[in-house]
């Protein structure tokens, strides 16, 4: 560690929810200054006279960075590195470190929480008690919405990383049948099968690519015409990677059997979204929470006092630019 080493956590209230020990940044650092969140406007000030800058969504552009000499390093607490500029960054010497892989027990279970939701109808019988339908059946169980089994059916992954293949195990233990995507701008493998051809095979596609240029609408209003119309289409991923529009008007003319979403184009959705209309059928959304365990959050913490002790040591780790 430097001599007298200031660390700023500009929104650490997105990580912290109070359930967090911090003890292990707070030693990585002579100083650690806490802000629950900043605006745009608050952030050179906040930064003056720092070494090191820690953010999870809070934008580092040009500007902030330039009025902040002394900044040494930036510690991303999340994987995705669209908040800060790392051009600027590179520019200017600032060395930037994101955190990576410590949600994936979390995101796995989620992505196999939403599809065995969707499966088995559960937001449809939830309902159905709420409002009295059981409690007025002519028999011991309502079985009113069509309930599937995922043995035996075929999941299309589109992504494979280490989060793709947790997924993979977990739906493997269902008893299900994993076909692995193609993805575009890849090296063509003889274990990826093409999309166009991947589509109608599956019964259900969940996505954990990354969101670029070339996957961006990825899945549009062709690709969903493609699938069998009892398929279930999960995303867990990012937002973007689904013509938000195109689903919506596909899940309310009947042809897919249902989606689930973690994840929208903007979030929060202040601008509202296509996906959050009231009269969209079989479709559940989760507000960005896969994530979120309080086990993934304190993997972070780890994460970035182990990426803040590597740079003071001159080995840095996890290094992005």
């Amino acid at each position: 560690m430097t001599s007298s080493t200031r660390a700023v956590f500009l929104d650490h209230a997105s990580l912290d929810l109070g359930d967090l020990d911090l003890q292990p940044l707070r030693q990585a650092f002579d100083e650690l200054v806490l802000h629950s969140s900043s605006q745009p406007g608050d952030i050179a000030q906040r930064l003056q006279g720092a070494h090191v800058a820690i953010s999870n969504k809070v934008a580092l552009d040009a500007a902030s960075l330039a009025a902040c000499p002394e900044l040494k390093l930036i510690l991303i607490s999340a994987t995705g590195t669209n908040n800060v500029d790392l051009a600027a960054a590179r520019q200017q010497g600032i060395t930037v470190c994101n955190c990576q892989g410590y949600g994936t027990p979390s995101v796995a279970q989620h992505t196999l929480l939403l599809l065995l939701a969707l499966a088995t109808r559960l937001p449809d019988y939830q309902q159905a008690v709420r409002g009295g339908a059981w409690q007025q059946a002519a028999q011991f169980c309502l079985l009113d919405f069509p309930i599937i089994e995922l043995e035996g059916k075929t999941l299309g992954l589109l992504g494979h990383g280490e989060l793709g293949g947790a997924v993979a195990r977990l739906a493997e233990a269902f008893g299900m049948r994993v076909l692995l995507g193609a993805l575009p701008g890849r090296p063509p493998r003889a274990d990826r099968v093409p999309l166009d051809e991947l589509l109608p095979q599956v019964d259900a596609l969940t996505l954990h690519c990354p969101l670029t240029e070339q996957t961006r609408n990825l899945i549009g209003k062709a690709e969903l015409a493609r699938m069998k119309p009892t398929a279930l289409l999960i995303n867990t991923a990012r937002g973007g990677l689904v013509d938000e529009q195109a689903l919506a008007d596909t899940l309310r003319a009947g042809h897919l059997g249902g989606a689930a979403f973690d994840v929208l184009t903007e979030e929060p959705p202040r601008q509202g979204n296509p996906l959050l209309a009231g009269d969209i059928p079989r479709l559940i959304i989760t507000p960005h929470s896969a994530w979120g365990s309080r086990e993934a959050r304190q993997r972070i913490v780890g994460q970035l006092s182990e990426n803040a002790a590597a740079f003071f040591a001159g080995t840095p780790q996890r290094v992005v630019s």
